[in-house]
C-alpha cells in the first residue's frame, strides 16, 4: 500500500527519543512520503533539516496562526527566504485559529495575508489551518484563489485545507478554489460523522491523508501520541466509507499529495 502523510510535526520534542524509529515505522507499513511543517522560524529551519536527513520527508515552513504574536519583520522576512529554498516544497502551517486565540486576531490575519503573498512569490502551495475562523478564512482564500487564477502557475492546486472540520458543501467549495481536502485520522472517531460525509462524498482526486503528528492519533490509539505510520487507518477507514479497496484510495491519495507537493516517490519497503 502506497501512503502519504500530507501533515506531521516530526520536529517536536515530542518524536526527540526515537524520531529515526517513527521514520522507519512509516516506511515499514508503505508511508513514502511525509511532510514535515514549521510553525515558526526554528521549526521551519529544523523541518528543513528532517528533509536533508530522511529520503521520502519534505518541508514546509510558515507560521502557525499561534505564534503570530510573537512575528516582527525580521522573522517574517526569514520564513520568506525559506518558503524560496528548494528543499521546501509547502508555506505552512498557515491560516487563522480564533478558538483558542492564542494571537489577537487582528495579528493573525496580518501574518496569513503576508504568506499568502510569500506562497504566490515562491508558486509555492500552501496548508491552512482554520479553526472557528471560517467566516474570515474563506473570504481571503476566495480573494486569492482569484489573484491566482485557482491554480500555481504550473498547473498544481493551490494547496490543502488541514484538519479539514467543514461540511461537505464547505469542502466543495473550496476543490473548486483549487484546493485539496485533507482527511485526519479523526475520521476514524465514532461520532466524526462530517468528517465521514467528506471523505465519503467527495470526489477522491480531492484528497489528501494526514496524521497532524504527535497530535490526534486514530481511534485504535486514542490517548496516545500520533505518528505517520497511523495514517494508514485513516486511509482503512475512507475506503471502507466509500466502498472502496485500501489500496485504491492510498493509490490515489498519495498520487494526489505528491502532485501538490511537487514530489518523487521515496524507495521504501512496501506492505500488503
Amino acid at each position: 500500500m502506497r501512503l502519504f502523510d500530507s501533515h506531521a510535526h516530526l520536529q517536536l520534542k515530542e518524536f526527540d527519543a526515537d524520531r529515526d524509529a517513527v521514520v522507519a515505522r512509516a516506511r515499514a507499513v508503505g508511508v513514502e512520503g511525509m511532510l514535515v511543517l514549521g510553525v515558526d522560524v526554528p521549526t521551519s529551519e529544523q523541518a528543513i533539516a528532517l528533509a536533508e536527513q530522511h529520503a521520502g520527508v519534505y518541508a514546509a515552513a510558515g507560521c502557525h496562526p499561534h505564534d503570530a504574536r510573537l512575528m516582527d519583520e525580521a522573522s517574517l522576512a526569514r520564513l520568506a527566504e525559506l518558503a524560496h529554498d528548494p528543499r521546501v516544497v509547502a508555506v505552512g502551517e498557515i491560516g487563522l485559529d480564533f478558538y483558542r486565540n492564542l494571537s489577537p486576531r487582528e495579528q493573525q490575519i496580518a501574518v496569513f495575508a503576508r504568506q499568502l503573498d510569500v506562497a504566490a512569490e515562491a508558486s509555492k502551495p500552501v496548508a491552512v489551518h482554520c479553526r472557528d475562523a471560517e467566516d474570515t478564512v474563506y473570504p481571503m482564500i476566495e480573494a486569492w484563489s482569484r489573484r491566482m487564477r485557482g491554480r500555481l502557475p504550473d498547473g498544481r492546486p493551490l494547496g490543502v485545507m488541514h484538519y479539514f472540520s467543514g461540511d461537505s458543501d464547505l469542502a466543495r467549495r473550496y476543490v473548486e478554489l483549487g484546493f485539496a481536502i485533507s482527511v485526519h485520522c479523526s475520521v476514524t472517531y465514532p461520532k466524526n460523522g462530517r468528517l465521514q460525509a467528506v471523505a465519503r462524498e467527495l470526489p477522491l482526486d480531492a484528497l489528501v491523508v494526514e496524521t497532524d503528528s504527535p497530535y490526534g492519533p486514530p481511534q485504535s490509539r486514542r490517548g496516545q501520541r500520533n505518528e505517520p505510520a497511523y495514517v494508514r487507518e485513516a486511509v482503512e477507514e475512507i475506503a471502507q466509507l466509500r466502498g472502496e479497496r485500501p489500496e485504491t484510495v492510498a493509490g490515489a491519495t498519495t498520487d494526489n499529495a505528491m502532485r501538490l507537493f511537487s514530489v518523487a516517490a521515496a524507495v521504501t519497503p512496501r506492505s500488503a
